[in-house]
């Protein structure tokens, strides 16, 4: 399967630009029919708004996006941006406006629309779904400052951590980047590292 980045949960974030008030929630989604589902609630809940934006965007179907009356290009488009931009997808955003009597301009709109979002995005966290070798290490004090940045820099996720006569990582690392991360730990160690590696697998890690 190939690799992709989804929302890890749902999220849900407000901000205010000049009195009018942005409700952004985004959702992880399978299908379309979940998707329409999750906006038609959000409409139903926030009947009362001027606006529920919207878009979607699924890695085995369509793509699509709402203004829902605001003018052409000025919130589900950008909405739909900061979902293309980050390569997350099998997601729906539904942003709520209820205005504040001040007009905000094509270019004010598109920008708090954008915004609100990014925060909901960013609260609801992202999951990266991919092939994942998972793996233990152990490594004396002295190299666990360097072998923490080396970690970080092949992007591996630790899960545990112990601290005993040696520290003891438990991680996880996208499987294409094992042998890489091989030789840079014997070059790191002279040697005296390894890891023992475990089981690989399609999983879903939240980053």
């Amino acid at each position: 399967m190939s690799a992709y980045i989804t929302p890890d949960a749902p999220g849900e974030a407000e901000l205010v630009e000049k009195r009018s008030r942005f409700i952004g929630r985004v959702w992880p989604v399978e299908c379309e029919e979940e998707a329409r589902a999750r906006i038609e609630e959000t409409k139903k809940r926030h009947y009362d708004a001027r606006h529920n934006c919207w878009c979607y965007l699924l890695r085995d179907g369509p793509v699509r996006y709402s203004d829902d009356g605001e003018p052409q290009g000025t919130a589900g488009q950008p909405m739909l941006n900061v979902f293309q931009a980050g390569g997350v997808t099998d997601a729906v955003c539904v942003v709520t406006r209820y205005f504040g009597g001040v007009l905000l301009g094509a270019g004010g709109l598109a920008r708090a629309y954008s915004a609100a979002a990014k925060a909901a995005l960013d609260a609801a966290g992202l999951r990266a779904m991919d092939r994942w070798q998972s793996f233990t290490l152990d490594c004396p004090y002295p190299l666990y400052e360097r072998v923490k940045r080396l970690l970080d820099a092949h992007e591996a996720v630790v899960e545990n951590s112990n601290f005993g006569a040696e520290v003891s990582f438990s991680a996880l690392l996208r499987a294409d980047r094992a042998a890489e991360f091989e030789t840079a730990l014997t070059e790191l160690s002279a040697g005296t590292l390894c890891t023992e590696w475990g089981e690989i697998c399609f999983r879903g890690v939240k980053l």
